[in-house]
């Protein structure tokens, strides 16, 4: 029977906590940060907050009313122009210190419907509705993932914490669909992945489609080493070779070299020595 009662606390402390984290970077920062490029082209850390604080406020509309979403998200997918570009002109236009407001408002009321919701519930979206640990999830990767943007452009090297694990959690649930929106046919082998955690902890996973080899367990396909480094991967914020990570097996290499936690088109990726700008 699906799970009952309110969407996940914990859940929503670690998304609360990751967007904190990164709150604290940019307060922390020398000066102004805000049109320091990041390694995404074209994007400034203005641009990595007005991303997010936009589609924090869209994800509270999706709760509150689902027919108005089904427009705004109708009209994304039919018009030819950069979906992104209206929101970034609106951060684009605002000091520093009115945009770190509307983030703060629009992540704030975000948590606080999500956490309203029975964890049965599922939630609107640009693709398929998803359960609401799934969209809390989401919303934990990109904060993390823009977040690491930030973090490079200002030459900040983040602490790894526990929240990785829902991170790579996705990745790993993410692999038909890095294929799918390639209009590929997933690879007909599942991939195991052994992850060591920010403290020393073991994180395995099962990464389908596919059927397991002999004993539950591929033979040949696998993928090895830091969570860190995993996430880095599947959020494409490093390129794999310049990761640590162990590949195994054909098709294990081909999904961590396609691999993609978060919806929309095809990413483009980050070329190999392209962790910064510049």
């Amino acid at each position: 029977m699906p799970p009952h009662g309110p969407a996940s606390e914990e859940l929503l402390r670690d998304l609360a906590d990751e967007q904190s984290a990164l709150d604290a970077i940019i307060g922390s920062a020398v000066g102004s940060p805000w049109d320091i490029p990041t390694p995404a082209e074209g994007w400034a850390v203005r641009d990595q907050v007005s991303h997010l604080a936009y589609f924090d406020e869209v994800a509270t509309m999706a709760v509150r009313d689902p027919d108005r979403f089904r427009v705004l998200a109708d009209a994304a997918r039919a018009q030819q122009a950069d979906p992104m570009e209206e929101h970034l002109a609106r951060g684009r236009a605002m000091d520093g210190a009115a945009l770190m407001s509307w983030w703060r408002a629009a992540r704030g009321e975000m948590i606080q419907e999500l956490g309203s919701l029975d964890a049965a519930a599922r939630v609107e979206w640009f693709g398929p509705p998803m359960g609401v640990a799934s969209f809390v999830t989401a919303r934990l990767m990109e904060t993390w993932a823009h977040g690491q943007d930030v973090a490079d452009a200002l030459g900040v090297e983040r602490a790894a914490t526990p929240r990785l694990r829902h991170i790579a959690h996705l990745g790993v649930r993410t692999r038909g669909f890095a294929y799918m929106v390639r209009g590929l046919d997933p690879p007909g082998s599942a991939v195991v992945v052994e992850l060591s955690g920010p403290g020393g902890e073991s994180w395995s996973f099962l990464a389908g489609p596919g059927e397991p080899g002999p004993a539950g367990r591929p033979a040949q396909e696998r993928v090895s080493g830091s969570a860190l480094d995993f996430c880095l991967v599947v959020t494409q914020r490093r390129n794999l070779a310049d990761t640590s990570l162990v590949i195994s097996g054909s098709q294990a290499r081909e999904w961590m070299e396609i691999a993609q936690a978060f919806a929309g088109p095809p990413g483009p990726g980050r070329p190999p020595g392209k962790a910064a700008p510049g």
